[in-house]
């Protein structure tokens, strides 16, 4: 009997060892986040004191890039550690195409490559990559996902106060009615008693809680937070948040006051999580990445220059330059990740699943665009970092190319057409085309680009197209 119990006590103190070597992984996505809304980067009007406080315990990065310059491409970078010439999801495909927007089988995620390590993975928020019906492939939880609680695809996304949400493959009734709801979910509520926003963050409360509280597994959470993306389907009124809060008292249009409330909510909640996990003793074991994925929009009724949401940086969501892909992001770890340090190593979505999957000693699969950024992540110096090319595509205006390699910065606006180039060195507007000066820098990326990206029948090579459609 007592060797019965010294085994099984050698069995618990091996299993609660795994799960502190193994560090627990939260992975914060905003929506439409600029690079300039936060304070800790350089923004004067909206009230971010938490995540502000998260760089000051952290480390703040100035040269991390989203997947991509939309919303659903740049999450398959992220889940696929593949940029967007090989990725799965290339593009927003709409309603009308669900399949083009879902993963499949044969990809792997990063879910896949925590939960095959042992870890416990959650999903909660936006999805975007699979769906109910013809997209069922991409589904949250046979791409490596334990549990989900959220939207499913983008269009319901959109709607703050829809009537209902998915558990994992059930709809889960809300109180809100929305009389011109679509079938996926869209619309404007008209009695508004639900806030999504608020239904994830205590959800992801709940999540650390069960799974952080006498921990025995590791736990992977990707908390996908709708804030502050537009409802559309709401057109000018479409920055719905439940108050206006600290700004209801400025002179601002209504629009700016509900955008600002959307980020200030959005950091509180960001300081709820890191409390949480100090609560519970699991801050020194628990890695946490916040970031946007992709730059700021122009939907909704909210105006990104009136905030400067863009930073120092030019253009915004749907844009190449650093405007529509470059991102705010921080990382914490107390004891591990240095704090009060600002990095401007360069990274970018793609490195997620290899530096995740190896810090959880996971099986990495071959054929990936990222890199391991963990020695990043510690304070360590990575050179690699800055020769490599990095590489985006966007297919919602046709297709158009852009290239990032050391300070050099190409694009390429159609097919066919020559590089723009610029050295953001000098030049982080990217306003002065310097392609002729550098014939050299334009052929290294001309070579890069004829392999950076795999064809595929989803994701063709197309004209140009005027228009614009919202996700």
């Amino acid at each position: 009997m007592k060797r019965i119990v010294f085994l099984l006590s050698l069995l618990v103190s091996a299993s609660l060892h795994a799960a502190e070597s193994k560090p627990n992984i939260i992975f914060i996505l905003a929506d439409d986040l600029g690079y300039g809304d936060l304070g800790c980067y350089g923004q004067q009007r909206i009230k971010t004191p938490n995540l502000d406080r998260m760089a000051e315990e952290g480390m703040r990065f100035t040269s991390v890039y989203s997947g991509a310059t939309v919303c659903a491409p740049s999450r398959s970078v992220l889940m696929t550690g593949k940029h967007t010439g090989n990725t799965r999801v290339r593009g927003n495909a709409g309603q009308n195409e669900p399949a083009r927007q879902a993963l499949r089988d044969e990809d792997v995620t990063v879910a896949e490559v925590l939960k095959d390590s042992g870890y416990y993975t959650g999903l909660i928020g936006k999805w975007g990559l699979g769906d109910v019906g013809g997209a069922e492939s991409g589904l949250p939880r046979k791409q490596g996902f334990d549990e989900f609680y959220g939207y499913l695809n983008q269009r319901h996304a959109h709607n703050y106060y829809p009537t209902f949400l998915w558990r994992n493959e059930t709809r889960e009734k809300l109180r809100n009615t929305v009389p011109d709801e679509t079938p996926e979910g869209a619309g404007k509520s008209d009695n508004k008693l639900d806030y999504t926003h608020d239904l994830f963050a205590e959800e992801a409360l709940k999540f650390i809680k069960t799974h952080g509280e006498n921990q025995k597994q590791p736990f992977f959470l990707y908390l996908a937070l709708t804030t502050p993306h537009a409802n559309n389907e709401a057109k000018q009124e479409g920055m719905e948040v439940p108050d206006f809060g600290d700004y209801a008292k400025e002179d601002w249009p209504d629009a700016q006051k509900g955008f600002a409330a959307m980020v200030s909510r959005l950091d509180r909640d960001v300081g709820r999580v890191l409390d949480r996990l100090k609560e519970l003793g699991i801050d020194k074991n628990t890695l946490v990445i916040f970031s946007s994925d992709n730059g700021p929009h122009k939907e909704g009724g909210h105006i990104p220059a009136y905030f400067n949401s863009a930073g120092e940086f030019r253009g915004i969501k749907r844009d190449h330059t650093d405007g529509g892909i470059r991102v705010p992001t921080i990382a914490w770890w107390p004891g591990k990740v240095p704090g009060g340090k600002v990095s401007d190593a360069v990274w970018y979505f793609a490195d997620a699943l290899p530096t995740f999957g190896a810090l959880a000693s996971g099986k990495i699969p071959d054929g990936l665009d990222g890199l391991d950024v963990t020695p990043t992540l510690m304070g360590e110096a990575q050179p690699e970092l800055a020769e490599r090319f990095l590489y985006w595509e966007f297919h919602e205006r046709g297709f158009v190319q852009a290239s990032r390699w050391k300070n050099w910065k190409a694009i390429r606006p159609e097919p066919n057409a020559a590089l723009t180039l610029y050295d953001l060195s000098k030049d982080v507007k990217e306003e002065v085309n310097v392609a002729s000066e550098n014939p050299e820098v334009v052929e290294a990326f001309e070579s890069y680009l004829k392999t950076a990206r795999t064809e595929t029948a989803d994701w063709p090579i197309t004209a140009p197209k005027r228009g614009n459609k919202k996700n």
